[in-house]
């Protein structure tokens, strides 16, 4: 049985991918502070979020744990393989035997 990802799970994810391009994005433009300072938390608190979720989840194998430990892409990487393992259940358990 795989579990399903939870949508505060999506969230993170999207929210931590989506505060490093802003990041990267100020960092090789025009580098202003007040974008660091708030994107910087907001990074951190994202990615620690989507690795705790992820470790809290009942029946995760730990390879998806140990993805979500990548920075940036790491909860969509679980989120990827969780999928996969949902699509794959179900496609097995749509087969009737004869």
């Amino acid at each position: 049985m795989h579990p399903r990802s939870p949508r505060h799970l999506r969230i993170a994810a999207h929210a931590e991918l989506v505060s490093l391009i802003v990041m990267l994005a100020n960092v090789f433009t025009v580098h202003l502070q007040p974008i660091s300072s708030l994107m910087g938390p907001t990074h951190g608190c994202a990615y620690l979020w989507v690795v705790i979720a992820t470790c809290r989840l009942k029946q995760v194998p730990a390879a998806v744990k140990v993805l979500t430990l990548v920075p940036g892409a790491g909860g969509l990487l679980a989120l990827r393989q969780l999928d996969r393992g949902n699509s794959a259940s179900a496609q097995t358990e749509e087969i009737v035997p004869s």
